[in-house]
């Protein structure tokens, strides 16, 4: 997986699956380009349309909390957001990510401000804020999960591999 480069768009913390996509929507549509449109809007109208593809969603504690429901990170996604970076993620949330194949880093952000650009390297674990010059280290994912987001997510892995393996020798195993 290359870098992603992207601004950040800061939000806060305990920010749960509702606000990213309101229930109002959620339960209408399965057509996650539509739902992409709505992505934000209780708490920021119009981000759809401020994001570029690639940008990335940073926040602080706990993002994600709330419903388990996929389809929260996946409106993400398709929205654009390159990566999702945070202090820390509801567990659930966190693992449906990666299941869609939405790349999350959990670092301190307390030093990425509103615009920055950033450089994210998910399989090291680094993000570069360009704007200040500093590079924040995250803990890398798992080799496991680096394999199944860069397969573009759980069922393309599956679909890709047959199983869980993470190579073709341990797939003969």
């Amino acid at each position: 997986m290359n870098k992603i480069k992207g601004s950040a768009f800061l939000f806060g913390d305990n920010l749960n699956t509702d606000y990213i996509i309101s229930g109002k929507y959620k339960f209408k549509t399965l057509d996650m380009d539509e739902l992409a449109k709505h992505v934000m809007e209780d708490i920021r109208p119009g981000f759809y349309n401020e994001i570029e593809k690639g940008d990335f969603v940073v926040a602080g504690e706990n993002f994600g909390a709330g419903s388990s429901r996929e389809q929260a990170p996946l409106v993400l996604k398709v929205a654009g957001v390159g990566a999702l970076i945070a202090k820390s993620f509801a567990r659930i949330f966190y693992r449906n990510c990666i299941n869609v194949g939405l790349p999350v880093v959990e670092v301190d952000t307390t030093n990425i401000e509103e615009g920055d650009e950033l450089e994210v390297d998910v399989e090291k674990g680094i993000v570069i804020n360009v704007t200040k010059g500093i590079t924040l280290e995250a803990k890398p994912l798992p080799e496991v999960m680096m394999k199944i987001l860069s397969d573009g997510g759980l069922a393309e892995h599956i679909k890709k591999n047959g199983d869980f393996a993470l190579d073709d020798e341990e797939s003969s195993e």
